[in-house]
């Protein structure tokens, strides 16, 4: 519940902090004293002062009334932010037979990051030890034939199927008899894991 209410609080901080500034940029683009803007608002003009300083939190029925008088809609008052754009736009990384498009531009709170991964044919060959770190692997093949070495397990894994595993579980995957197409969703640390593999 803290945490809830302290991220609640930040938000409502960053609102205010952009109110604040849009009011001061209104205002002054539009040519107004503070004096000018108390006579519109019926606000008094310490207490306007005090709003565009941030000395006086901004109250939600202080909104309507600013933007009323400043000739603008609520929305141009709280300064939305503009939308940012979905797609992402990161490159594709290749190393040891691996070609990974991330699919996420940045890792969720929880350290995830989802990739589409191309394995190349020739990635057959597991390495004399297989690897063990932190973390967790989801896959989803969407093309090819993958095989998964997984502790004792030598797997097969179609198109269409999906795995799920701890990374202390000794593993490694391939290709069986061509490029494989999946799907993977990696922490921050596996993914560094598996192109160094």
């Amino acid at each position: 519940m803290q945490a809830t209410h302290s991220a609640i609080t930040s938000v409502e901080e960053s609102v205010d902090a952009r109110v604040r500034r849009r009011l001061r940029e209104l205002r002054t683009q539009q040519g107004l004293t503070l004096q000018q803007l108390s006579e519109r608002t019926h606000i008094d003009v310490s207490m306007l002062s005090r709003l565009e300083s941030g000395k006086r939190r901004l109250a939600l029925d202080h909104i309507a009334g600013l933007a009323a008088a400043l000739g603008v809609s609520a929305d141009d008052l709280l300064g939305t932010p503009p939308q940012v754009d979905p797609r992402v736009r990161s490159e594709p990384v290749t190393r040891n037979g691996l070609t990974m498009w991330p699919l996420t531009n940045r890792a969720t709170p929880s350290g995830l990051r989802a990739f589409k991964i191309r394995m190349s044919a020739s990635r057959r060959k597991p390495p004399t030890t297989l690897r063990v770190h932190d973390g967790h692997d989801w896959m989803y093949v969407l093309e090819g034939r993958m095989r998964l070495l997984l502790g004792e397990q030598d797997l097969v894994i179609e198109a269409g199927e999906a795995v799920e595993f701890s990374n202390w579980t000794p593993h490694w995957f391939g290709a069986i008899d061509g490029p494989v197409e999946l799907i993977a969703v990696f922490g921050s640390r596996d993914e560094r894991a598996h192109l160094h593999e």
